[in-house]
């Protein structure tokens, strides 16, 4: 092989080589950081670019799409002293490359820490019971604080959701026992309340009984004297109308002559009544004058009608 092949070959591989090292494509979404002679000169957006062979160089490649971290178990100890094992996951968005490559080592593993310094902190400041009540407000305090503190990152933390809260066995148990009974105490009190209410019906019921019969009396009693008053003024009215032509009679030729005749039966009728009722009898003494009685009764009527 000749002097000249292997030159020829030489500069085929040094070709080759420079093409790599100035020719690069930015995949979407993505963003590469370029450094000139180990000094910072320029970011990279999507799409294809050309470097200066051997003096610029791709130093960091990061992502700008959103991006999940699993932050690892860890034990917090409540404002009363209860210890409970919390992990999450934090959501985070690269929005200045330059900052994320220059502001600090590892953004990830910094963003980790801080999360789980910020929830050891924030759980401490919250009872036990409120830990799980108040799972949306640690969310929004370790994003407030995840936030702040990554700013000169070049890092957008969007969200931190708790993923799970697990408790030592004995408070376990101890909440279970306290749910049973706060659930049996419920149900009393709801049976109570059922009872009272239960009460409540039959009571108004038996009210309402009394004041419907009561009324339903008073209507009895009102229709009954209605009656009564009515019967009343219709015997009134058909004694005044026999009244009255007992007198247009008493006037008509031969009226008094009737009266008398009649006035004379009932007296004879009702003596012989007497005499069938009582064993003893008081009779007056003109008894045996009866047309004397009789007339003596006739001029009685008629001293009424005058």
């Amino acid at each position: 092989m000749s002097i000249a092949t292997i030159l020829a070959g030489l500069a085929v591989i040094f070709i080759v080589v420079a093409v790599i090292k100035t020719a690069r494509i930015v995949p979407q979404r993505s963003a590469f950081v370029v450094e000139r002679l180990g000094k910072y000169a320029k970011t990279l957006d999507a799409g294809f670019h050309l470097l200066i062979p051997f003096v610029d160089r791709v130093a960091y490649r990061h992502t700008l799409k959103e991006e999940v971290i699993d932050v690892p178990q860890q034990s917090c100890v409540t404002k009363d002293n209860i210890q409970v094992v919390v992990n999450g996951v934090i959501y985070l968005q690269v929005i200045d490359p330059k900052r994320a490559s220059y502001g600090i080592s590892e953004y990830r593993y910094a963003a980790m820490q801080l999360a789980q310094t910020t929830l050891r902190s924030v759980v401490g400041k919250i009872d036990l019971d409120k830990t799980f009540e108040e799972r949306e407000s640690i969310n929004e305090q370790v994003v407030r604080a995840l936030d702040e503190a990554a700013q000169p990152w070049g890092v957008k933390v969007l969200r931190y959701e708790i993923a799970d809260i697990d408790l030592p066995a004995t408070i376990l148990d101890a909440l279970e026992k306290q749910m049973r009974a706060e659930r049996e105490r419920r149900a009393v009190v709801a049976q109570s309340e059922g009872e009272r209410q239960s009460k409540i019906n039959v009571s108004e019921g038996l009210k309402q009984e009394m004041i419907n019969v009561s009324e339903a009396e008073k209507l009895r009693q009102i229709n009954e004297a209605e009656g009564k008053a009515r019967e009343i003024e219709l015997i009134a009215e058909a004694t005044a109308r026999g009244l009255e032509r007992v007198a247009a009679a008493i006037d008509a030729p031969g009226g008094k002559d009737a009266v008398g005749l009649r006035v004379a039966e009932q007296y004879v009728q009702e003596f012989g009544n007497l005499a069938k009722t009582n064993n003893t009898m008081i009779l007056p003494a003109e008894l045996s004058n009866i047309g004397a009685a009789v007339a003596a009764i006739t001029k009685t009527l008629e001293t009424a009608r005058s």
